[in-house]
C-alpha cells in the first residue's frame, strides 16, 4: 500500500516530473522521466532523507554535471559523469568539508593531471595520474607543506629520476629511483647543500662506483 511512484505517464511510461520512493515512505528520487528512465535534471536521496546526488541523467544513468554527498550531509564530490561513472573534471573532499583532490577523471579513476590535499588543506601531491595511481611527472609534499619529492612516479612509487628532500625542505638526495628506493647513480647531500657522495645505488644502500666528500 505503499507509493512507489508517483508522477507523469506517457504511452504507459514514466515521461516528465515523477517521484519515486524507499518502502519506508521516504523519498529516492526525484525529477525528469523520458520513456520510463531518469532523464534531464534529477536528486537521489539516501533511506535517512538526505540528499545523495543532484545533476543531470540520461537514459537511467548519471551524465554530466553532478553533485555527491555524504550519508551525513556534507559534499563528497562535484563533477561531470558519463554512464554512471566519474568523467573529466572533478572534485573529492573529506568528511569534514576539505578539498581531498581535484583533476581529470576517466571511467571513474583518476586519470590525467591533478592534485591531493591533506585533511588540514595543504598539498600533498601535484602530478600525473593512470587508473587512481600517481603515474608520470610529480611532486610530493610533506604535511608541513614543504617538498618531499619531485621526479618520476610508477604506479605510485617513485620510479626513475627523482629529488628527495627532508622533513624542513633541503636536499638530501638526487639520481634514480626504483619502486620508491634509491636503485642507480646519484648524489648525496648535507643539510647545508654539500655534496656528500656521488655513486651507484641498491635499495636506498650505497652499492656499487662511488665517491665520497668532506
Amino acid at each position: 500500500g505503499n507509493i512507489e511512484f508517483e508522477g507523469e505517464y506517457l504511452n504507459g511510461k514514466r515521461n516528465g516530473k515523477g517521484k519515486e520512493y524507499y518502502k519506508n515512505g521516504n523519498i529516492e528520487f526525484e525529477g525528469e522521466y523520458l520513456n520510463g528512465k531518469r532523464n534531464g535534471k534529477g536528486k537521489e536521496y539516501y533511506k535517512n532523507g538526505n540528499i545523495e546526488f543532484e545533476g543531470e541523467y540520461l537514459n537511467g544513468k548519471r551524465n554530466g554535471k553532478g553533485i555527491e554527498y555524504f550519508e551525513n550531509g556534507n559534499l563528497e564530490f562535484e563533477g561531470e559523469y558519463l554512464d554512471d561513472e566519474v568523467n573529466g573534471k572533478g572534485k573529492e573532499y573529506y568528511e569534514n568539508g576539505n578539498l581531498a583532490f581535484e583533476g581529470d577523471y576517466l571511467k571513474g579513476k583518476r586519470n590525467g593531471k591533478g592534485k591531493e590535499y591533506y585533511e588540514n588543506s595543504n598539498i600533498e601531491f601535484e602530478g600525473e595520474y593512470l587508473d587512481d595511481e600517481r603515474n608520470g611527472k610529480g611532486k610530493e609534499y610533506y604535511e608541513n607543506g614543504n617538498l618531499k619529492f619531485e621526479g618520476d612516479f610508477l604506479k605510485g612509487k617513485w620510479n626513475g629520476k627523482g629529488s628527495g628532500y627532508n622533513l624542513n625542505g633541503k636536499l638530501l638526495y638526487e639520481g634514480e629511483y626504483l619502486n620508491g628506493k634509491r636503485n642507480g647513480k646519484g648524489k648525496e647531500y648535507n643539510l647545508n647543500g654539500k655534496l656528500l657522495y656521488e655513486g651507484e645505488y641498491l635499495d636506498d644502500e650505497r652499492n656499487g662506483k662511488g665517491k665520497e666528500y668532506y
